[in-house]
């Protein structure tokens, strides 16, 4: 599993993210305080608070594709 923070700052961030994680069979969840939602959901990662850094966890091993897709949403 790999876990790591991400910011979705615009509408257009959010439309491109889940587009990109929808592409992969695995399950990919995002955490906001004590909310789980599910990466593909756009409705549910609006009901999230964007304003801060996501936690992204995704049960995808070390498939390099994926985390090279997602780098641009990454925080350090």
């Amino acid at each position: 599993m790999v876990s790591l923070n991400i910011m979705l700052n615009t509408i257009n961030d959010v439309k491109n993210f889940v587009n990109l994680v929808s592409k992969y069979d695995f399950e990919v969840d995002l955490t906001s305080g004590r909310y789980v939602i599910d990466a593909k959901s756009i409705m549910g990662i609006f009901s999230l608070d964007l304003a801060k850094p996501i936690k992204l966890d995704a049960r995808c091993g070390d498939d390099a594709k994926f985390l090279e897709e997602i780098k641009p949403f990454t925080v350090k």
